[in-house]
Order: C-alpha cells, then structure tokens, then sequence
C-alpha cells in the first residue's frame, strides 16, 4: 500500500522525529542516495510557486530520479478529465506525485483512485512540507523543540493549520493570534489538542510575540484572495510584525517568513532583514526536507 503525505499529522510521532533528524543530516552531509534512481515523479501544480517546484524538482535529482511538471494548461487536468481518471492514468506511468493545488479533497481523490504516493505541496488547508522545513530551522538552533514557545502572528491559514499540528508532533507551545473572522479550523485545533498539543488561541498579537523564542507569519492575501486584500488590510491592522511586537519576545526571538514577504503589510522591512540569515536558511531547508519525506513516502525511513 502506497504511503502519502497530506498532512503533518500523517507521520506518526517517532517518524516525525525520524524525517526530522534525516533532513538534517541530509543538510549536514550533503548525502546523495539513488534511492530514486529509474523513478519519475510528477509534480502537478495548479498554483504558481517558486520554491516549492525548484526544491522538490532539485531533491528529486539529489535522490536519482526525474521529474515531469503538469500544469492545467499543459494537461487534461484543464479541460475537466475526471481526477479520479487523471489518478489511474498517472499511477501507470510513475511513481509519486507531488502535488499543489486548492482543496484538499482533490488530493484525498488522488490517493483513493491511485497506487502511487501522494504529497501534499500546498492546499488551501495544509502546507506540511513548508512547515517542517520551519521545525528543521527551529531545530538547528534550538534541538529541544519542546522547550520552546512559538508565535504565530497573522491568518488561521493553511500554514497555521500545519503549524498546529507540528505542535502535536513537535511538543512545542504554540500561541496563535489571529483577526476575528480569520481564525484557524476548529477541527484541525481540537484533534492536534486531543494528540498533545499545547495550543493557545487568541485575538492578540501581544500575547503571541510576549516571552517567544519563534515569531512567524505569512502574507495576509494568500493566491486566490487578492480580491479580498482591501478587507484583509483593514483587519489585520495590527497584526504586523515590527520592532514593538519584537520587544515583547525574548531578546534571542528569530523571525520566519515562508516567503514571498510582502513588506510593509505583514512585516516590516527592518524586522525581515534583521532575521534574513534565518529566513533563507527556511527557504533552503525545503529542499532538504523535502528529500527526507521522499525518502519516508519511498519507505527508506
């Protein structure tokens, strides 16, 4: 049976530590296996991205195999051929997907119609892989994950709901403040709580920052919502990191964007430079975080 990853909460507690540790000394040791050596990934993308399709196409060569990239204009998947049709079709001539795209029933059709690995590279609900390439950056830092008390500052998004449930695997404290009206999804909150996690909710930017050793956010406009941007700003006045939020966290506190960074809305300038080295090594750690999952969707963890 294929192994997939959707979601952060799909690795068990002691492999999260397992892809954790092997991302790193993959970083380390600049290992290169073939474990993909003759294999094809597809790389299905109904999103534009940067980082996210150079890492994973990069990791894929480091493992030995190769690429294909899809896109809506460039298959069947924009002219309505029925998913579960594309999941078959698909399962016959690779041997992972790795995909991003909006909602994340589309994934959950491409792993109920398919016999390959599923990999979530964003969805509307969940940004896992982000997610724990940021716990990689934390750990290179600060080993004790559980001892740490982090800030989310921002949207209830996709990457609060993977940092969500990074706490219930990671055992750090988790404060999330968010506008009214942009908080997380209840569901994902309450079952990361029932695994463990220590999670506080608040409309407070204050109590997020206060006494952190991590402050993240994102852009408060995600794809697909820049309609929408007008109101956002409105409601997350506020909710932007800055030198007066930064002097509520501890004086050692570093700051991680998922990137692209939209200063002056967000975050300003002069907070993301002072944490530029730690940012960018988030944005590198992608790429070997991403050669770790494929090692644990391939079963070499």
């Amino acid at each position: 049976m294929a192994r997939h990853f959707l979601s952060i909460l799909d690795l068990p507690k002691d492999d999260a530590r397992k892809v954790l540790l092997r991302a790193k000394q993959l970083k380390d040791g600049d290992v290169r296996t073939k474990l993909l050596d003759g294999k094809t990934v597809i790389l299905i993308f109904e999103k534009a991205s940067t980082r996210t399709r150079v890492s994973f196409e990069v990791a894929v060569r480091h493992l030995g195999g190769s690429t294909v990239f899809l896109t809506p204009n460039e298959s069947q998947l924009g002219r309505n051929e029925p998913l579960k049709d594309t999941a078959r079709v698909l399962s016959r001539y690779a041997d992972a997907l790795v995909v991003r795209t909006f909602g994340q029933e589309k994934l959950d059709t491409l792993v109920q119609w398919g016999s390959i690995p599923v990999v979530n590279a964003l969805t509307d609900e969940h940004h896992p892989c982000q997610v724990m390439s940021d716990v990689l950056t934390m750990h290179e830092r600060t080993p004790e994950l559980c001892s740490l008390k982090v800030g989310w500052i921002g949207d209830g998004n996709n990457m609060a709901h993977s940092w969500i449930e990074a706490a219930a695997r990671f055992g750090f404290e988790l404060t999330l403040a968010c506008p009214s009206g942009y908080t997380p999804d209840l569901g994902i909150l309450a079952k990361a709580r029932e695994q463990g996690a220590r999670i506080v909710l608040t409309e407070d930017p204050q109590l997020a920052a206060r006494g952190a050793d991590y402050l993240n956010t994102d852009v408060w406009a995600s794809m697909g919502q820049e309609a929408e941007q007008l109101r956002r700003e409105a409601a997350f006045e506020g909710f932007q990191l800055n030198d007066a939020l930064m002097a509520l966290a501890k004086p050692t506190c570093k700051v991680m964007h998922c990137l692209p960074a939209h200063r002056g809305e967000e975050i300003t300038d002069e907070v993301f430079e002072a944490n530029a080295d730690t940012i960018f090594d988030e944005a590198e750690n992608r790429l070997h975080m991403q050669k770790a999952i494929l090692e644990w969707v391939f079963g070499a963890l």
